[in-house]
C-alpha cells in the first residue's frame, strides 16, 4: 500500500488515479497517524503543493525511525536545488509531478527496496537473537564454571598482641601445607612491620603496595607479577619493605586480591597486623578459619579476650576458630588451664619454648623443615593436616565465597 500526501484535491485525484490501492491524506498529521498505525507501509508520495520544509522534516524522521519507508517527492520542476535538498533529507527519489510513468516506477522501486530492507532487518534480528541466546548460555556456563571451580581455603592468623608468635604460626603453617602437596599463598598483611619475607629468607622485588599500579584491575596476571616464590608450591605476597611508600594498597584492592588468589591456590594463609583495621576485617570477611595465637601471660590473655569479644560482636562463628597457645610451658604463675578457663576457649595445639625456634627464625628457615621432629613442628604439621582433611571433605560440595559479616546493631 502507498500513502499520498497532497492538500490540493485536484492534484491528489490525479496521483491517486495512477496508484491503485493507495490511501490519500491532506495533512501531515493524518499521514503521521497512518504511518504509526501501519508499520508495514512501504511508500509515501508527497505531492507537489506540500511545503518543502514539511516534506524534508518528514523524510528526516523516516530515515531514522522507518528506514524501510520510501519517501518520494513530487515537484512541478526538478532542479539541482530540489534534488540536493531532497536527497540530503533522506528522500528515496524526486519525480516531476507530470511524469506519470516515473511516479509508478518510483513506487515499484520503493516496494522492492522496502522488501529487501525488511529481509535484512529480519536476518539481523534473528542473528541478534541467536547471539543473545548464545551469550546468555555462555554467561551461565561461565558462572557455573566459576561456582564449580576449586576455591582455596583461607586461613587468617590473628592476635591483638605483638610478640606472641603470630608470624611463626603463619609461616610454618603455610610451609607445612605446601609440604603436604598443597598450593599455598602466604599474605603478609602487617603492612607496617611484616616479617614473613625475613622469616623465609626472601628478598621480594614487589610487595602488596604494588597492587595500586593496577588501578583496581587486579586479575591473576597482575597478582602473578607481585608474588615472591619460596618453592614450587609456596608463594608469598610480601609486606612493604619501606615505611615511606607513597602508595598504599586499599582494603578494596586487598579484597579483590584475596578473591582472585582463591582461584589460584589450594590455601591462602594470611598473617595480620594484630589490629581490627580495614585490611584485617577485609581478610576476616573472606576467612574459612581464624587461627588465634597467644602466649601464657596476662597481657596476652587480656588482648586475646578483647579479640574474641570483638569477633563475637562481629558474628564470626566460634566454629571457625582455632586457638594456638605459644610458650605454653612457661613457669610464669599462670597455668594453661587457668588461661583457657578465663578465655573460655580450649587450645587446639600448644607450642613450647625452644632455642630451636629462635635458631630457625634467625636462619630464615621454617621450623617444620629445619627441625621436623621437634614437638612444635609436629604440632603445627598436625594442625595443617587437619585443614587439608577438612578441605578434602568440603571439596565434594560447593564452598561459599566471601562470607557476609553481620554486625549487631
Amino acid at each position: 500500500m502507498t500513502a499520498i500526501l497532497e492538500p490540493d484535491f485536484g492534484q491528489l485525484a490525479i496521483v491517486q488515479t495512477m496508484l491503485h490501492g493507495s490511501v490519500a491524506f491532506n495533512t501531515i498529521e493524518e499521514l503521521d497517524a497512518h504511518i504509526a498505525a501501519n508499520p508495514h507501509e512501504f511508500a509515501v508520495v508527497i505531492g507537489p503543493t506540500v511545503d518543502v520544509e514539511a516534506a524534508t522534516a518528514f523524510a528526516k524522521w523516516a530515515r531514522i525511525n522507518r528506514p524501510d519507508l520510501g519517501v518520494i517527492l513530487l515537484r512541478r520542476t526538478v532542479d539541482h536545488d530540489v534534488l540536493t535538498t531532497a536527497l540530503r533529507s533522506g528522500m528515496r527519489e524526486v519525480v516531476e509531478a507530470n511524469d506519470l510513468a516515473g511516479i509508478t516506477t518510483a513506487v515499484h522501486r520503493a516496494r522492492s527496496v522496502a522488501s529487501e530492507i525488511a529481509k535484512t532487518i529480519e536476518v539481523e534480528a534473528r542473528a541478534a537473537a541467536t547471539s543473545a541466546v548464545a551469550q546468555a548460555r555462555a554467561d551461565v556456563a561461565a558462572e557455573q564454571a566459576a561456582a564449580d571451580a576449586p576455591q582455596a581455603t583461607v586461613l587468617t592468623v590473628f592476635s591483638t598482641k605483638g610478640g606472641v608468635g603470630k608470624s611463626l604460626v603463619a609461616t610454618n603453617t603455610a610451609v607445612a601445607l605446601s609440604d603436604a602437596g598443597q598450593r599455598v599463598c602466604l599474605i603478609d598483611l602487617d603492612v607496617n612491620s611484616g616479617d614473613v619475607a625475613i622469616m623465609l629468607q626472601l628478598t621480594p622485588a614487589r610487595t602488596i603496595n604494588d597492587l595500586v599500579a593496577f588501578n583496581g584491575s587486579i586479575d591473576e596476571q597482575a597478582i602473578e607479577s607481585i608474588l615472591t616464590r619460596h618453592s614450587d608450591r609456596l608463594s608469598i605476597v610480601a609486606a612493604p619493605v619501606r615505611l615511606d611508600s607513597p602508595d598504599h594498597a586499599s582494603a578494596v584492592d586487598i579484597g579483590t586480591m584475596i578473591d582472585t588468589l582463591k582461584g589460584m591456590f589450594d590455601f591462602v594463609v594470611i598473617d595480620t597486623s594484630g589490629v581490627f583495621d580495614d585490611n584485617a576485617l577485609t581478610a576476616l570477611d573472606r576467612t574459612d578459619t581464624i587461627i588465634l595465637v597467644a602466649t601464657l601471660d596476662i597481657p596476652a590473655l587480656k588482648g586475646l579476650k578483647l579479640a574474641t569479644g570483638t569477633l563475637d560482636l562481629l558474628n564470626f562463628s566460634r566454629d571457625t576458630w582455632k586457638f594456638v597457645l605459644n610458650r605454653a610451658d612457661g613457669k610464669v604463675g599462670l597455668t594453661t588451664d587457668e588461661f583457657e578457663s578465663t578465655l573460655g576457649l580450649k587450645s587446639d595445639i600448644s607450642l613450647v619454648s625452644s632455642r630451636e625456634v629462635l635458631s630457625a627464625v634467625n636462619r630464615g628457615e621454617a621450623l617444620v623443615r629445619a627441625y621436623p621432629s621437634h614437638a612444635n613442628s609436629k604440632a603445627i604439621t598436625s594442625l595443617a593436616q587437619s585443614f587439608v582433611k577438612v578441605d578434602d571433605r568440603v571439596s565434594t560440595g560447593s564452598k561459599s565465597g566471601s562470607r557476609l559479616r553481620l554486625r549487631r546493631g
